[in-house]
């Protein structure tokens, strides 16, 4: 079956890297493995963090294009060949990752609608995209259908200085404030853990790769968009 993928591309979108300013000797080859492992972390991390993460979309499209050239190979192997019920349940076990991790993304976006389509309007250029081109479709739309059942069943019904939408108020925030459990992927010290307050000082400390923590997910959360923690 084929097991390259050539994923130069992924790792200069998700390093903020031009590809005409790449050189070729800096190119990187990732084996589909490696490339579904970086998914599965991708979809681990969306899974326990309480908001949405900056989309994968190359991740996705690489193991999508895996699985059309490993269903192709399946097509032209002998049938009584026993690897290909190995390869069916490969083809499987990939598409449950994507799926899960698709669905589990287009909840968060309509759970946190006005919220996702503020930040992703905050985000510059040089960012990685909170969401793909079809997430942001769809949030739009679905933002515009929920608009339009409130106009017409409540706020018609309301004085006219009061029928009118903030989006800023209606916002569903999610809670940054939850804890969640991790494991350090890459050592990083002096993080700052919680926030002095009246009650106690701040609290600093080193995670050291391999570690183990149950921690709330605010301070941590760049290091999670980054990979230096991952969530489990």
């Amino acid at each position: 079956m084929a097991e390259e993928l050539d994923v130069s591309d992924i790792l200069q979108e998700e390093n903020g890297v031009d590809e005409e300013e790449e050189d070729d000797d800096d190119e990187e080859a990732m084996t589909a493995p490696e490339v579904l492992q970086k998914l599965e972390e991708a979809w681990l991390n969306e899974k326990f963090s309480p908001e949405l993460l900056p989309v994968k979309s190359n991740l996705v499209e690489c193991m999508l294009a895996q699985i059309n050239a490993m269903e192709m190979n399946i097509e032209n192997a002998k049938k009584a060949d026993l690897r290909v019920s190995i390869h069916r349940m490969e083809i499987d076990r990939i598409r449950f990752v994507v799926s899960s991790y698709l669905r589990r993304r287009l909840a968060k976006i309509e759970k946190f609608t006005s919220h996702v389509l503020q930040e992703e309007a905050k985000r510059r250029d040089t960012d990685a995209p909170l969401l793909s081109d079809a997430e942001l479709e769809f949030a739009k739309g679905y933002e515009a259908n929920m608009k339009n059942h409130l106009a017409s069943t409540a706020l018609k019904h309301m004085p006219t200085n009061a029928a009118t939408f903030n989006d800023k108020e209606m916002a569903v925030l999610p809670q940054l404030d939850s804890y969640v459990f991790l494991r350090v992927n890459e050592t990083t010290e002096n993080v700052l853990v919680e926030e002095a307050s009246v009650d106690v000082g701040e609290e600093i400390m080193d995670l050291e790769k391999g570690d183990q923590h149950i921690m709330m997910y605010k301070p941590i959360s760049a290091l999670v968009e980054s990979g230096a923690v991952s969530l489990i």
